[in-house]
């Protein structure tokens, strides 16, 4: 793991003060849904940028995504012209594997830099499975997207319950950045229902 600052070359640009969302996944295949989320996350959560961060493989699914530079093409076809949206494979770089390993890399080459773990509502259902993930809730703040059928589990899922006092209400969510960890906020909004299960299934992708 690359734990200094010998990484230069293709790290993306922060500094001091800064708020940026971290969208993690495996973006196998990216899509509408992944760019619905970012944009509402940069004008509910008042955010700078936010990192897609495409990882090399998720390891809590057995078969692996495709090449990672394919996922990052499609990545930027996905974006488009969007200048505040910007997939990178940091994970990939750094050699993380782990979510919590991550966002300690991150803070220690970004130092001063506000970071929110951005999710989906069905990824909070089952947070409890990933590494250290306690960790994960006192490491950044959390912002939680509402996702087709799965809004009650994700309010009475074992983070959720876990975090209960520590949950910050949508309406306050431009503070969420700034609020002492660990803080998160449940955002209810217009959804999408792709995913990239459906895609490849479709043999879209």
């Amino acid at each position: 793991m690359i734990t200094g600052h010998h990484w230069r070359a293709g790290r993306p640009t922060a500094v001091a003060g800064m708020t940026i969302g971290l969208l993690g996944g495996s973006f196998d295949p990216p899509h509408e849904g992944h760019l619905h989320i970012s944009e509402i996350a940069l004008q509910r959560l008042g955010l700078n940028h936010v990192w897609w961060l495409v990882s090399p493989g998720n390891p809590l699914k057995q078969k692996g995504p495709a090449q990672i530079e394919r996922r990052l093409t499609a990545c930027h076809n996905v974006i488009g012209g969007r200048t505040k949206i910007q997939p990178i494979d940091f994970e990939k770089r750094v050699g993380t594997r782990y979510t919590i390993d991550t966002l300690r890399v991150l803070k220690r080459l970004y130092p001063g830099v506000r970071f929110v773990w951005l999710m989906g509502a069905d990824n909070l259902t089952e947070i409890h499975r990933w590494k250290q993930w306690g960790e994960i809730f006192e490491t950044v703040p959390i912002a939680v997207f509402a996702r087709p059928g799965h809004q009650i589990k994700a309010g009475l899922s074992i983070a959720a319950t876990r975090f209960a006092s520590a949950r910050l209400d949508a309406k306050r969510a431009k503070a969420l950045a700034w609020r002492k960890t660990p803080c998160w906020s449940l955002l209810t909004h217009p959804m999408q229902a792709q995913s990239s299960t459906a895609i490849r299934a479709r043999g879209e992708w």
